[in-house]
């Protein structure tokens, strides 16, 4: 762990690899698990506000499920999340042709309907941000069902850090971003310098 500004954050992100396989996949992280996607307080209003737009992209079963819990959900702990759909997919859940899970905020987003383009949990995935009064941890979420964006992310080379720049931008801002390059560029140079020299 270090950290940058007032987060704490994991060396995970930065030595581990990562890139979405949707082929592989279909997009389960939109489908399974037992809790919607986490929200923020300021993404409540902006869920409101949008779902008008959205609302002609998504699946009947998914009007259905916002249209009776809530464009959001309050757990049980507290915490702001999408609504599901029969405890199982997210309500904001459409599904493509190949039948791979998409977002239809996303969507929505991608046509030009609204300049959102979906919560910021989700654009982080697979990092995972908590809050807490004096500072926010920033972790890498192990889930098999990445396997195969592990998988191919070591294949290509792509840090976990470098697949979700923007949405790291987004989150945490460029100067941060910057910083957190030069920890990368710091810990890569002294894993090559601490390598054996063979004779």
């Amino acid at each position: 762990m270090f950290q940058l500004g007032k987060t704490i954050v994991s060396e995970d992100i930065i030595k581990k690899d990562f890139l979405c396989n949707l082929s592989a996949c279909k997009g389960a992280c939109c489908i399974d698990g037992d809790a919607g996607a986490p929200l923020e307080t300021e993404e409540v209003e902006i869920l409101k506000a949008i779902y008008p737009k959205v609302k002609p992209f998504l699946r009947k079963k998914g009007i259905k499920a916002i249209e009776a819990q809530g464009v959001f959900v309050t757990s049980e702990e507290g915490e702001l999340q999408t609504p599901l759909i029969d405890g199982a997919d997210c309500a904001y859940v459409i599904f493509d042709k190949n039948n791979v899970a998409l977002c239809a905020i996303e969507e929505a987003y991608n046509q030009g309907e609204i300049s959102w383009k979906k919560p910021v949990s989700c654009h982080l995935y697979p990092i995972r941000v908590q809050d807490y009064s004096e500072f926010s941890a920033v972790n890498y979420h192990k889930w098999e069902i990445c396997d195969d964006a592990c998988a191919l992310g070591k294949e290509l080379q792509v840090p976990i850090y470098k697949f979700v720049k923007e949405a790291l931008i987004r989150k945490f801002g460029e100067a941060w971003y910057t910083e957190l390059e030069q920890v990368a560029n710091n810990l890569l140079i002294e894993k090559k310098s601490s390598k054996p020299r063979i004779k």
